[in-house]
């Protein structure tokens, strides 16, 4: 790699936006150096193959980054790095709240202060796009009211709002919404489990409220590029979100799935969603979640899987009526230009394919 190229650090590289990030910026010769920062260990983190060769591209530290000693390991020299982006946040569902406290509001925090008295000419931000109220008319843009609807969504918030007080830091916030491609474990991936556990059940799938319901996404690819993008052609201080012009809905998505496994599926509609609401929401949940977990968990024994990190589990506050619909135009004004316009049965295949590679998915459920 050439020396004039930008030395820059991932943090949070060995998760789904992080280490895609990693293998473009290895794959296209981008960086004269990079630096890797996560707490789990490459190794242990699911990799595909072209994840694990990039990686032996990178300079890798296992950090705490909520810890101050840890952030010290990570920032070790002022002038060491021109660009942070920060794909770090706890993303598990269910979580004490405390661990989003520390996981995604304190990593973001010390991070960004530690990246502006290292004076980085930027500090990349991904935050979340379910940061804004839910539309119910027009998509939100980045002047929307914000009003987190998730748990992760919360503490984005609570740090993107920090982010204009730490003296000396220029950084600029980008907010995707459901994204999903290589590696993808939240969102999409679940809904395509599901599917899988309603090809093995033999069962019509069943799905809260209707299909109109927006639940837009982006491609993790176009995510990347876009945070390349934007470490010289966004503008300080400025939010840029995420979002192709698919308009995806539970309706776009659901045919997917249901064609991949060759299922059938129907939406409650508003009525009845409404009534399980009202009942008990947490018990509804709870309902859903048992009827597909314990079908995953007998699949995956009968592929010979003993470890998996896919899941049908679909937290609580994701079950509800809430209109996902971003506008992500702002970027295309700074040049920049979207190749995935839409979510696809071939991209879902895609990402389904590539964990049956990896022995992690059963054989045989697609079409």
């Amino acid at each position: 790699m050439a020396d004039n190229k930008p030395n820059v650090l991932v943090l949070g590289g060995c998760g789904f936006i992080g280490r895609n990030l990693v293998v473009y910026l290895v794959k296209n010769n981008l960086c004269g150096s990079i630096k890797v920062a996560d707490k789990a260990l490459p190794m242990t983190s699911w990799l595909t193959p072209a994840q694990k060769e990039a990686f032996e591209k990178v300079t890798y530290v296992q950090a705490n980054l909520s810890k101050e000693n840890f952030i010290k390991k990570v920032f070790t020299t002022p002038g060491e790095f021109d660009y942070v982006f920060n794909c770090a946040a706890e993303t598990k569902a269910s979580q004490p709240e405390e661990d989003y406290e520390q996981r995604v509001y304190e990593v973001t925090v010390k991070c960004a202060k530690a990246a502006a008295e290292n004076k980085v000419k930027r500090f990349i931000e991904v935050s979340d796009a379910a940061v804004y109220s839910p539309p119910e008319k027009k998509a939100a843009k980045e002047d929307a009211k914000i009003a987190p609807w998730t748990i992760v969504a919360k503490y984005k918030a609570k740090s993107d709002a920090e982010l204009p007080s730490i003296k000396g830091l220029d950084y600029v916030i980008v907010r995707p919404c459901f994204t999903y491609g290589t590696s993808c474990v939240n969102y999409i991936m679940p809904r395509l489990i599901i599917g899988a556990v309603y090809k093995q059940l033999n069962e019509k799938m069943k799905l809260l409220w209707e299909g109109s319901l927006k639940l837009n996404t982006v491609h993790v690819n176009d995510v990347v590029r876009a945070l390349w993008h934007l470490k010289d052609k966004g503008k300080s201080g400025e939010i840029y979100n995420l979002a192709d012009s698919g308009d995806s809905s539970q309706e776009t998505i659901s045919k997917s799935v249901a064609n991949l496994f060759g299922i059938k599926y129907e939406f409650l509609g508003w009525m009845k969603s409404k009534a399980a609401e009202k009942y008990n929401m947490k018990m509804v949940c709870g309902e859903v979640n048992e009827k597909h977990l314990q079908p995953w968990a007998d699949m995956l024994k009968a592929a010979n899987v003993d470890l998996s990190p896919l899941s049908p589990y679909i937290d609580q506050e994701l079950l509800y009526n809430k209109n996902l619909s971003i506008d992500g135009t702002k970027i295309e004004s700074t040049g920049f230009k979207y190749e995935h316009p839409t979510l696809t049965e071939a991209a879902c295949r895609q990402m389904v394919q590539e964990y049956i590679d990896l022995g992690i998915f059963p054989k045989g459920f697609m079409q």
